[in-house]
């Protein structure tokens, strides 16, 4: 049968430094789930990659062959040894995996209880994974469960009422860094999603920053628009920095695009004014040598863990809230994913016991000779009475499926028979969760 495993990293497992190696932009993740896919054990593939983590969940058959192949897959994309990989990955299986991919739709396992990006992060993920083909039945229930579980939450919590960003925690950062933020210069570096975020927060301060843009100049000026400010390129950039107090970067590049040399000249221009930079990109836009250079006060998003400390406080009550519908939820999912695999096993383990009775009834054959043929059918009839005696408590109880322990009850038959070759869950119905549904219909980007 097969089993839901979920390898990731997180801030809560790893720092920045290694999270930026394991990061799979959408490019690199799709040349990940390919290549997961294309392991024998692996079936279905998702990965979910954002600034606090790099989590990919497998639909496998045998999952401890499976989560060496992912591994090594993930630390050759990110050049390092698996071993090293190793003791900063989490592993989890089955109901697990999907109630720690329900805490994240959440915001619940985020540096930001309750933040609300998270949620069309995920949702993108597992529409790349749509795209890229690598979805199947048991993870477009989980996918389309989680989703729905996360909208859940935010409509009957306060989880995210009022909640903070990382765009915003880092302009609060700023502000206790350099005091009152509305006389100061600031420069955005990344126009998607984060930087539009920090635009929004400056706003507030009444800060009108320089976007720069490259490839995506007509959103720039969109958003210079919206947020006031204005609109440089990237080849004006060293010019921009020199007049900024303050730079807030967020791009998707996978290289850093503020390099030691090119600030350490712009920094002697500055004749000792004191520039702040944070760099809220996983991978990092900021070279962290950086730091090292006079007057240069650098923050990653791991240095923002003091302000998102004091977020915490105010949304525990709320939080315990939300995992009691998480709970709710995976119950549900549990019950379903039990269902499948009922009849399956309850098939496999009446095959089994068939198996054992044939077979003991030829190792005994020449025991018999002065047995009638009808007398013969008597000993076969009582075999097989007392086989189907001794297992129907156990297919009693493995069909009740009314419970979250359904699936733990699946495992255990069919570890404790050795019923290795039970047949895969059929393909998903006509009632998996709307959310799969749509995105199921949706074409691909």
């Amino acid at each position: 049968m097969s089993e839901l495993l979920l390898l990731g990293i997180s801030h809560k497992t790893a720092p920045v430094a290694l999270r930026e190696r394991v990061a799979l932009p959408e490019q690199r993740a799709r040349e990940f789930l390919r290549a997961a896919v294309s392991d024998a054990e692996v079936h279905e593939a998702v990965a979910i990659s954002t600034c606090n983590r790099t989590e990919v969940y497998v639909v496998v058959g045998d999952a401890v062959e499976a989560e060496t192949a992912v591994l090594g897959q993930l630390a050759r994309q990110a050049g390092i040894r698996p071993t090293e990989l190793a003791e900063a990955i989490y592993s989890v299986r089955n109901c697990d995996a999907a109630r720690h991919l329900y805490r994240v739709t959440a915001g619940l396992e985020s540096m930001i209880v309750g933040e609300a990006e998270v949620q069309g992060q995920v949702r993108r993920a597992y529409e790349l994974a749509l795209e890229v083909g690598t979805t199947g039945p048991l993870s477009n229930r989980v996918f389309g469960a989680a989703l729905a579980t996360g909208k859940r939450v935010r409509s009957e919590t306060a989880v995210s009422e009022g909640t903070a960003s990382v765009p915003s925690v880092a302009v609060e950062a700023a502000q206790e860094a350099i005091g009152d933020l509305s006389a100061r210069r600031a420069v955005i570096l990344g126009t998607g999603e984060m930087g539009e975020q920090c635009a929004e927060a400056l706003a507030r301060h009444g800060v009108e920053p320089v976007f720069i843009a490259n490839r995506r100049r007509d959103r720039a000026l969109a958003m210079a628009e919206r947020y006031g400010g204005r609109v440089a390129g990237l080849d004006d950039m060293p010019r921009e920095l020199g007049h900024a107090d303050i730079v807030l970067a967020s791009t998707a590049s996978p290289h850093a695009i503020v390099g030691v040399d090119e600030l350490a000249t712009v920094m002697d221009e500055r004749a000792g004014r004191p520039l702040l930079l944070i760099d809220i990109a996983v991978p990092r836009d900021v070279d962290p040598v950086c730091s090292e250079l006079p007057g240069v006060t650098l923050y990653d998003i791991d240095d923002l863990q003091g302000v998102v400390a004091r977020n915490l406080k105010v949304r525990r009550a709320e939080a315990r809230r939300a995992e009691k519908i998480i709970e709710e939820e995976i119950q549900r999912f549990a019950t379903w994913l039990g269902s499948l695999e009922a009849l399956p096993t309850v098939a496999a383990l009446r095959t089994h016991g068939n198996d054992v009775v044939e077979s003991v009834l030829a190792e005994n054959e020449g025991r018999w000779e002065s047995l009638s043929p009808r007398d013969r059918e008597r000993v076969r009839a009582v075999a097989r009475a007392v086989m189907s005696r001794l297992l129907h408590e156990p297919t009693l109880r493995m069909k009740r499926t009314g419970d979250a322990s359904a699936h733990g009850r699946m495992q255990l038959a069919r570890e404790l028979f050795g019923l290795d070759d039970v047949p895969e869950a059929p393909e998903e119905s006509a009632d998996a969760p709307a959310e799969v549904r749509e995105l199921r219909g949706r074409p691909p980007r």
